[in-house]
This record gives C-alpha cells, sequence and structure tokens, in this order.
C-alpha cells in the first residue's frame, strides 16, 4: 500500500478511518505482515496505540496462562497483541520480540481427548519508541537502520523462526519513514501497509513519560465511520472502457461498460434464516420486554465478545435494524448463544460454529445489497474469529473464500479508495489460502469458483501497480478456473468465466503482443456467446457481442484494418439489437458511441472509396447523434464513455463529410453540417477547462471548423461561425485565423 499523505480539514474523521483500518488488518490474525504507522503527534499516538492494545491484546475468552518458571511472569492470559518500547542502547526490534518470545513462549492449549495439543499462536507486536533515536548518537541511529536493513537475514534464520508466524507494527514519524525507505530498501520492500495519521509534530521530549502497559483512553473518538457514495472507476482508453467487478462469483467482466452482477453463494450449504434462528438459544425473557436502547446497552454489557465487534454491530443494528423485528431478536440470539459458550469455556470448534453463523448472517445481508462499511467489517471479524478458534473446519476453504470477496468488497466500499491496493491484495492472499486446501479432483466446483474469483482480483490489481504481470496472472487463474469447470457443469457459468478470460486477454493486448491477445481474447468472447441464448439472456448476449466488437476495432489498428473494422461494425450492429434504449439506454448508448467510431476509422482509411467515405461518415453521424441523445436523457455517472470526446467526435465527422471533395452538397448544406460541427466543439470545449491539453486539441478543433466556414462560404460565412462563438474566446481565435 502506498503512503497516504492526509491533507484533510477533518483530522478526526480521517484518523477514526485509518484507526479502523488498521485495527482490522492487525485483528485478522495473518501471517508474516509488518505495518508501519506513522504518526508525527505522540499524544494521539500514545491513545491509538493504547486503543489497539486494549482491544486487541486480550481478547476474551484465551486459554489462562501461568508460566511454570517463573511466577513473577505470569499474566492472566496470553496476549494477541503486544506492546514493546524500542531499546534504545540496542535498537534491533526483532531481537526485542525473540526475547519476550524467548521469556513467553506459547502455551500448549487445546488437549482433549478428540484434538491434540498445540501451541497458541504466536502475538503481533507493536514497537513504540523510534522518535526517541532523534535524540541519540547518530551511531544509534545508524545501528536501528542496520538492524532493519538486516531483517531478511533475520528472517531466514533459526532463532527467527517464531518471529516468521508474527506481525509486526513499527511506530515511526514522519521523518524516520523517508529514513526508512532511502536507507532500509530491504525492510520497506517487505511491508503490507502504511498507515499514516494526522497530526502536528510533537516534540520528542514532551513524551517520555509514556507509559509500558497501556491504559485505555476516551479522548480520541474511535466511532463508526461514515459512509459515502460509491463512485464505479471507469478506464478510459479511445475507445471508453470499463471493468465489471465480482461479488461472491464473478459472472461478467466486460471491457466497455458496468455490469453489475449476481451474488452467488459458496458450495457448502449456509445455513438459511430460519435454520439460524432455530439453533438460537430462546431470546431471555427481560430481553423481550426492553426496548431497543436497553437491548442494546445489554449488548454493550457482554464480558466475552470483542468490544470493537460488539460496537461495529450496534452500529448496523442503529442503521439498518429497526428494533424488536425479526433480524434484531435473530442477531440478539446468536449474540447471547456466542457470550454462553465463551463462558462455558466449549470446545474451540463450537465457538467456531457460533461465529460463523454470525459472520453468515451478514454475508446473508451484504448478498441482498446490504454491503455498508460496518456490515462487511462485522462479517470478516466473524469469519476470522470462526478461523481463529478451529482452523480444521471443513467449511474453512469457502470461510477463505468469503474472506477474500469481503475483501474485495471492502476495496469497493468508500472511504477506502487509498487503501484499495492493500484490500485487494488481502484478497488475493485469502484465495489462495484457500485453493491450497482445496482438491480440484474433488472439490471441482469449489476451485473453479476460487480461481474465477482470483483472477478478477489479480484484474483489479492490475489497475494499481504491474498491468501486465497481473492480466498475466489473472489469465492463469480464468484458464485453471476452466480447466474444471466445463460447459456440460454449468454452462452460464462456463460461459462468464471465458468473457472473464476474454477481457484479461484485451487488457493484456493493451500492454503486449496485441494481436496475439487480442485474438485469444476474441475467441474466448465467441466460446461465451455459444452458451448465451439471445431470447433467453439478451442483455448478456448484447453485451458479448459488443466486447467482441471492441476488440476487432482494437485489432484493426494492427492488421487487416478494413476486415477487422467491417466485422466490429457488424457486431456492434448485432448487439444493438438487444441493448435498445427501452431495456438498457446506457449500454446502448455506448454501443452507438463505439459503432460511430468504428465508421470513423473505416471513412478514413486510405483504401476506402470517395463514395463508401461518404457514406460511412452519414453512419458515423447518425450512430453519434443517437449516443449523445441516450446520453441527455441519463446521469453522467451512469455513462461509460467520455461524452466531451463524443461532442467532438460528432464535431469532427460533420467537419470531415464537408471538407472531402466527393461532398456535392449546396452551401446552406455546407453551412448546416459546419454549424453542427463548431457547436459540438463548442461544446466540449465548455467542459474541458479543467483539462488543459484536451481543452488545447478541442480549442484547435474550434478554429479549424471556422476556418472551414471561410474556405467554403467566404467572409460571411467566417461572420456566421464568429457570432456562435462566446464573446471572451474571440481575441484569441482572430490571432489564430
Amino acid at each position: 500500500m502506498s503512503v497516504n499523505d492526509p491533507a484533510h480539514n477533518n483530522n478526526s474523521a480521517w484518523n477514526r478511518q485509518v484507526y479502523h483500518h488498521l485495527k482490522l488488518a492487525l485483528s485478522l490474525g495473518l501471517r508474516r505482515q509488518f505495518f508501519l504507522a506513522v504518526c508525527d503527534d505522540l499524544h494521539l499516538r500514545n491513545q491509538v496505540a493504547a486503543r489497539l492494545h486494549s482491544t486487541l491484546a486480550y481478547p476474551v475468552g484465551q486459554v489462562l496462562y501461568q508460566p511454570s518458571n517463573s511466577h513473577e511472569n505470569s499474566t492472566s492470559a496470553y496476549p494477541r497483541l503486544v506492546t514493546l518500547r524500542l531499546n534504545l542502547n540496542d535498537p534491533n526490534p526483532i531481537i526485542q520480540i525473540n526475547q519476550w518470545l524467548a521469556n513467553y513462549p506459547p502455551p500448549i492449549v487445546g488437549a482433549s481427548k478428540d484434538t491434540p495439543r498445540r501451541p497458541f499462536p504466536v502475538p503481533a507486536f507493536q514497537i513504540v519508541g523510534v522518535e526517541h533515536l532523534t535524540k541519540q548518537p547518530v551511531a544509534t541511529q545508524r545501528l536501528f537502520l542496520h538492524y532493519l536493513r538486516l531483517s531478511e537475514e533475520y528472517f531466514s534464520t533459526q532463532e527467527s523462526s517464531r518471529f516468521l508466524e508474527s506481525n509486526l507494527l513499527l511506530w515511526i514519524p514522519r521523518p524516520w519513514l523517508s529514513a526508512i525507505k532511502q536507507s532500509a530498501p530491504q525492510f520497506w520492500r517487505c511491508r503490507t501497509g502504511v498507515f499514516v495519521f494526522a497530526g502536528e509534530p510533537t516534540p520528542a521530549t514532551q513524551n517520555l513519560g509514556y507509559p509500558e502497559s497501556f491504559s485505555r483512553s476516551g479522548s480520541l473518538d474511535l466511532g463508526s465511520i461514515e459512509q459515502s457514495i460509491l463512485n464505479e472507476s471507469v478506464n478510459q482508453a479511445e475507445l471508453k472502457t470499463a471493468a465489471t467487478k465480482l461479488k461472491f462469483e464473478n459472472n461478467s467482466d466486460f471491457p466497455t461498460e458496468i455490469q453489475r452482477n449476481g451474488v452467488y453463494k459458496t458450495q457448502e450449504v449456509s445455513p438459511s434464516t430460519a435454520d439460524l434462528l432455530k439453533a438460537a438459544p430462546q431470546q431471555q425473557e427481560s430481553t423481550n420486554r426492553s426496548g431497543s436502547g436497553s437491548n442494546n446497552q445489554s449488548l454493550l454489557s457482554l464480558s466475552y465478545i470483542s468490544s470493537e465487534l460488539t460496537e461495529l454491530i450496534i452500529a448496523t443494528i442503529n442503521t439498518n435494524i429497526a428494533p424488536n423485528t425479526e433480524d434484531y431478536l435473530q442477531l440478539h440470539q446468536i449474540l447471547l448463544e456466542i457470550e454462553e459458550l465463551h463462558q462455558k469455556q466449549v470446545l474451540g470448534e463450537v465457538l467456531a460454529e457460533a461465529y460463523h453463523r454470525l459472520g453468515t448472517l451478514y454475508r446473508l445481508r451484504i448478498e441482498q445489497g446490504e454491503s455498508t462499511l460496518e456490515n462487511l467489517m462485522v462479517a470478516i471479524i466473524a469469519y476470522q474469529e470462526a478461523i481463529s478458534y478451529d482452523e480444521t473446519s471443513p467449511q474453512l476453504p469457502d470461510i477463505l473464500n468469503d474472506l477474500g470477496t469481503l475483501y474485495w468488497m471492502l476495496y469497493r466500499t468508500p472511504p477506502n479508495s487509498e487503501e484499495g491496493q492493500t484490500y485487494i491484495e488481502q484478497a488475493i492472499e485469502f484465495y489462495q489460502l484457500a485453493l491450497n486446501m482445496i482438491s480440484p479432483q474433488t472439490h471441482s466446483e469449489t476451485y473453479a469458483r476460487v480461481q474465477n474469483n482470483l483472477g478478477t482480483a489479480y484484474g483489479d490489481l492490475a489497475h494499481f501497480s504491474h498491468p501486465s504481470e497481473n492480466w498475466q496472472q489473472a489469465i492463469l487463474a480464468y484458464s485453471e478456473a476452466l480447466s474444471y469447470r466445463t460447459a456440460d457443469m454449468d454452462s452460464l457459468k462456463y460461459a462468464a468465466c471465458q468473457n472473464n478470460l476474454g477481457t484479461a486477454y484485451w487488457h493484456l493486448g493493451q500492454y503486449n503482443q496485441p494481436i496475439i491477445h487480442l485474438k485469444k481474447a476474441i475467441a474466448a468472447y465467441n466460446e461465451a456467446l455459444v452458451h448465451y441464448n439471445p431470447e433467453q439472456e439478451p442483455l448478456k448476449y448484447g453485451m458479448i457481442q459488443n466486447n467482441i466488437g471492441t476488440a476487432c476495432w482494437n485489432l484493426a489498428q494492427y492488421e487487416q484494418p478494413v476486415q477487422n473494422l467491417q466485422l466490429a461494425i457488424d457486431v456492434y450492429s448485432e448487439a444493438l439489437k438487444y441493448r435498445t434504449p427501452a431495456n438498457v439506454p446506457s449500454a446502448c448508448a455506448a454501443t452507438q458511441n463505439n459503432l460511430g467510431t468504428a465508421y470513423w476509422h473505416l471513412a478514413n482509411l486510405s483504401q476506402t472509396t470517395q463514395e463508401a467515405r461518404q457514406k460511412y461518415l452519414q453512419l458515423c453521424i447518425s450512430a453519434y447523434e443517437e449516443a449523445i441523445a441516450l446520453a441527455h436523457s441519463l446521469s453522467s455517472t451512469s455513462l461509460s464513455f467520455d461524452l466531451l470526446a463524443s461532442y467532438n467526435n460528432l464535431g469532427l465527422a460533420h467537419y470531415q463529410l464537408v471538407i472531402d471533395k466527393s461532398f456535392d452538397g449546396d452551401k446552406a448544406t455546407r453551412s448546416q453540417h459546419l454549424e453542427v460541427a463548431l457547436d459540438n466543439h463548442l461544446q466540449a470545449l465548455n467542459g474541458l477547462s479543467k483539462q488543459p491539453e484536451a481543452y488545447q486539441i478541442t480549442f484547435t478543433y474550434v478554429v479549424k471548423t471556422i476556418r472551414a466556414f471561410h474556405n467554403e462560404l467566404g467572409i460571411q460565412g467566417q461572420n456566421l461561425a464568429l457570432s456562435k462563438v462566446p464573446s471572451q474566446l474571440l481575441p484569441e481565435i482572430l490571432s489564430k485565423l
């Protein structure tokens, strides 16, 4: 994850978001995660670190641990998060961690007649006190960076084998962030995420009394995160493109517009709402009599369930669930059941099943469209708790797959755009963990589903970094999925995966070997098309036809332009039989826009005859006019193409038609075409004030069109053109004529 430099007036809101992301990353319990937390305000740092410690260090319900060799070292429970102050005499955080683990080795737990004894998970570590190095000799500062540079060597030694299973959170002020990046590049490359808190710098001397043992602080507002509107991102090429996204099963991934997909459940049959209600214990009589306020208060008083999880659940209740409804009572019952199971100290797999049902309840809500940040976080934490209590569950592959998809959805949920790459990478890690536990020979459907989701995640990662490599990884995943997802098993899922493969090839073709990859994209799209009946699936059928057209248009830039452009036009025209203004106006507009572009390129080929050029330009104009007319009836956010570019393209088509030697229209007709051309260029120019390069290109089109007025219609025509131009543009335009 790249470093965020918050420039927000509302530091409290920003810091609240960053805290939740950091806390969630630590709570997942993934291994070998290295986080950097950047905070110049040491008072704020103390509060956040204390909150993390109090929330994560001793989750209730853990096995009590009493070391046999030292009474002084005994603690009430073995921690999941350990806070250490950097030793300024020997600033080696890895040695400090290993020393702590040597003094407090993970206890052996889980012994019963049915389960073997196993060591408790190695805790995560947060290191504070780096800011004090600023007051130390230069040699000490260099020694600290030297130890970080040697991190890879430490990780490979036997002495550090326990640390390999742990997570590290290193708290640093901003100057040390730059020093680490420059002087400890190996450690910097190992980082999993960087979390930047906003605040004014605090002199390190004011923080000498920082406590070793944290106390809970209520002065920092770490409440629920406000949700904002989700903006779909659109990737723009000369033909504007956008990729669709997966939910729990990616169904389609097309390069010319955004398509929301259905959500599919995991292979194992998930408990229904009725099953969940039956499995919960009977509600206490006092709970039935109480109102929502007292019920929420009773949830806050639960002593075993994580307070962070409880607070998130209460936030979802207050936002989305009416008090004393079936959903509310069902949720309340599950929480009471988990609390009771903790009290009875039941076996881990029993607790895991209860947490799994809690996660599934929220997953079902998310599948029904309630993909709020709070719902996603509750589902993630609940599933992670389920894994922590039972790592041998037969449902583990499905849980890992769902965790991967939940993390992908977290990346798509505001305000997480800055952390998007980290969330996608974590989703990929969960998918890969799931695949390591699945035999494709015995669980081919689950294996194919996870591979398909992995492919889509790699496609999203390609938008952040290393696009060629990540699209190649997406192709490998989709191809692997298709090895076990045949048309005979499920023709629609097979077709969806073929479509995803086609889109991955299409994207890869933008970076290398375009002819090879675009041809493979077309082949995959055609294979997908075979399995869609246009009468039963008209929208998907039309969409894949549109995709084939876009791939053919791309291929025409490299070989056989006449044949490939004509093929693009044919399939775009076929797509428009099913993508009608009445059914899907935004998709219809996108295809009409693509059709106009294909006609434009065909008209301007050197081998196109003058007679054919006139025909193609007329058809180009008709397509662009239809696209723009439909766009006017839609909101700008629903368009997957650049409307301002369409204005310019329509203007150029009218201009080209008039200046072509074969045009035989009279002066009135010429004037009409040039007026439309100028109007469209001015319309585009009006919207490009914040895009200097595009503005200058369009301004050049305006000047060329006014010159054409003079060349075709004389000074009277030029005066007509100038009368249409806004007065503030006249001085600059006149200087160009």
